[in-house]
């Protein structure tokens, strides 16, 4: 049995040593020119390089005979068609892009290089990589950079030596350190002013060098591997560059620069009064007041969900409302978009189908901080036209003309 086991283990090993050695050895074919997308064959797949200005590059890898649906719920931006310069030389593709990023491919041993302004932001050399279960990218970078991003955790500004899961999940009661908290992104910016976004919405790991080898690794377990590589003159215009490539929200409304009045949270109508008051007396600006968890429920469990006035403390709602937004206060009502299965509305959201649901069409449930919940589907036609008695027996209407956001 001892044998066996050692068989296996050592079969597993050469595997492991054969696919590394797949990945290392990747060789160059050909590369060309396609419309203005720069398309790389190499010896397991193909890249696809497509130029969308002269500071944003946008790299697929396609393994041969994967190609998997090219769609993004991230990138809202089309190619510019920025002027492309292709030089070759014995053992190179040099890529001009406008006057901005040079992409250069090195064909033995296989690498791709970005620089910007002849200098070296990132570069791709042992690249993809795929298992049974995952697929990942890996990237070299610099001994000495400081790598920021990755979305919200309680790990300080420098990110660099982190796994960082990718999954957006929130973390309650932490409080010095938390490395998976609220929302995340699969993406990092360097002090050397670039950054990279992972083009993936799937479930994924984005490693910074935890292994201390100068790499960062993207893995995932299914969509596309692709990556963006944004360039920037300044901080403001890295920035700029993001936000064109991931698209720009409107502007808010001029009071949501204000100052707001906030805690988790206010446990009845008195208090919510008692603490505006107090901010007009001591001559505090004040543009909305945030009333979290307790206007739905006394507690913080067993109620998540409910998403109607708790009447024992908040008697007047509407009211309280209405003097609030006499005195030019917003109310704000904190909202969340599940409900726990001990609520007492967890039945009728069932009934009416406003939950999303697993593999077999029941309810998908998990527990978490607050209790056993289901997800409201926001995607659901009875969810977005009303349709559901749960939709429509919620006090919308009594909540915008009482003046709550």
């Amino acid at each position: 049995m001892m044998k066996r086991k050692a068989q296996v283990l050592i079969t597993f090993i050469l595997m492991g040593m054969i696919c590394n050695a797949q990945q290392i050895n990747r060789q160059f074919i050909g590369v060309r020119d396609s419309s203005g997308t720069v398309i790389i064959t190499v010896s397991d797949g193909s890249y696809t390089i497509v130029p969308l200005n002269s500071k944003l590059v946008k790299t697929t890898f396609y393994p041969n005979g994967i190609r998997e649906k090219e769609f993004s719920y991230a990138v809202n931006m089309t190619s510019q068609k920025p002027e492309l310069t292709i030089k070759h030389t014995n053992n190179a593709t040099n890529i001009q892009v406008g006057n901005g990023l040079k992409i250069a491919i090195n064909k033995n041993p296989f690498s791709i290089n970005y620089y910007y302004h002849d200098t070296l932001l990132i570069s791709e050399s042992k690249g993809y990589e795929r298992t049974d279960s995952t697929q990942a990218m890996s990237l070299t970078i610099q001994p000495k950079e400081v790598l920021y991003g990755g979305g919200a955790r309680a790990l300080g500004m420098n990110r660099r030596g982190y796994d960082l899961t990718m999954y957006n999940k929130a973390h309650y009661g932490y409080q010095e350190h938390s490395e998976l908290m609220n929302y995340t992104i699969p993406m990092f910016l360097s002090s050397k002013r670039y950054a990279v976004l992972f083009d993936n919405a799937s479930l994924g790991w984005l490693d910074l060098d935890s292994h201390e080898n100068n790499t960062v690794k993207y893995s995932t377990v299914s969509g596309t591997i692709n990556y963006c590589v944004i360039a920037g003159d300044s901080w403001y215009d890295l920035e700029d560059q993001y936000t064109q490539l991931t698209g720009r929200q409107p502007l808010p409304p001029r009071w949501a620069f204000g100052n707001f009045s906030s805690r988790f949270g206010y446990h009845s109508q008195d208090q919510v009064i008692a603490t505006v008051n107090k901010f007009f007396q001591d001559s505090i600006p004040l543009e909305a007041v945030i009333i979290d968890i307790y206007w739905f429920g006394k507690g913080i469990f067993g109620d998540m969900g409910r998403l109607d006035w708790y009447k024992d403390s908040f008697p007047e709602p509407i009211k309280m409302m209405q003097t609030l937004k006499s005195e030019g206060v917003k109310t704000i009502l904190v909202t969340e978009p599940f409900i726990l299965t001990t609520s007492s509305r967890w039945q009728e959201a069932v009934n009416n189908q406003v939950l999303a649901t697993d593999t077999t069409g029941k309810p998908f449930t998990y527990d978490f901080y607050f209790g056993n919940t289901g997800l409201l589907d926001i995607l659901s036609p009875k969810r977005k036209n009303g349709s559901g008695t749960y939709t429509k027996d919620l006090p919308i209407k009594e909540l915008m003309a009482g003046g709550a956001i």
